[in-house]
Parts: C-alpha cells; structure tokens; sequence
C-alpha cells in the first residue's frame, strides 16, 4: 500500500549548498541553497531568487564557489540559509567563516568547508536558475584517503530533508556503481 502526498518537492538526497561570492568591494558573502546539483558534465546549476545578496553579487562578479555544508557546520551553514546579506552584511563573519581567495575564479573559498568547486558564471535563465562552469575542485587534504582522493566518510556532508526540514548525514556504502549491476546480465 502506498500514500499520496500530492505534489511535492522532496527528493533525496538533497545536498546542502553554501555559495560563497563577492560583492563589488571585495566582501565575502555566503548563502545556503538547497536546491542545486550538477547540470551537466563540467556544470553546475543553483537556484536562486532575484532579490538575493548571492544573486546580485554573481551577476555582478561572474563567478561563485559551491561548497558542501558538513556535520560540524550545521549552525553556521544553517545560519547563512536564514540571514540575508540584504539585512546583515556581516554574516559571513558572524557565521564564523574566512574567505580564501580562490585562484580560479573571483569568489571566496571558505576555510571551514573543506570541499569546494569553483565556478565561473555561463548564465542566469529566466527562472532563476543560475549555470556555472567548473574551472576547479578544490579540498583541504583532511578529507583525501590513501590515494588522495576525497572521501566521502571524512568530509561528512550533509544532505536536506524537505520532509522533517532535518540535516542528515549521509550512511553507508550500499554498492558499487557501473559495477552491482553486471550482476544481472
């Protein structure tokens, strides 16, 4: 038996997205965007309404870094979701947040998420949905296995329940991809 719920915008996982960008005077900026993943294979893609501090700044600078809010950042991460820059210019630092410059691209890395990807703006479409090209991934090595790879266990990503509006962390290896389902050929 199953329920119905009409329609929904739940789907899993859902990572959580803190954007980092640059106003024209230099000051870092950090936004919570739940709603973004990959759009293609070398972009990404973040939806964000036209009256964000985020938005402004990206049009502005062209660029933005996409990092992965983590276990240990909860509250600062969760933070810059529910304040605007609009209305408290300082968040990023009252988040507790340090920008690094990023080397590819003019927007801010932060210190406290170890993983990010740094994106150089292709467009804003109508709906809002803002495109970004990857020019670079960056991770502190904390988060790098033997082979120096990032592992997921270490960098501790969070991922959004639309359902609870919960910050869960995500489980364990359930399979291998491209590979468990050879098993049925």
């Amino acid at each position: 038996m199953r329920k119905s719920f009409g329609a929904k915008c739940w789907l899993y996982p859902m990572p959580v997205l803190i954007i980092g960008t640059y106003d024209e005077n230099g000051v870092p900026n950090a936004m919570n965007a739940a709603w973004g993943g990959i759009y293609d294979t070398n972009q990404v893609m973040v939806c964000l309404a036209d009256d964000h501090k985020t938005t402004e700044n990206i049009k502005k600078t062209g660029a933005f870094t996409v990092s992965f809010a983590t276990a240990n950042t909860v509250t600062a991460c969760d933070y810059v979701g529910i304040v605007s820059a609009n209305d408290v210019p300082d968040k990023f630092a009252r988040a507790g947040f340090h920008a690094i410059q990023s080397e590819h691209v003019n927007a801010p890395i932060i210190a406290e998420l170890p993983m990010t990807v740094e994106c150089r703006l292709l467009k804003f479409n109508e709906d809002g949905i803002c495109i970004g090209e990857i020019v670079n991934v960056s991770a502190d090595e904390c988060v790098l296995d033997e082979s120096g790879k990032i592992d997921a266990g270490k960098l501790d990503p969070i991922v959004y329940d639309g359902v609870t509006h919960a910050y869960l962390r995500l489980g364990d290896k359930a399979g291998q991809a491209f590979s468990d389902g050879k098993k049925l050929k």
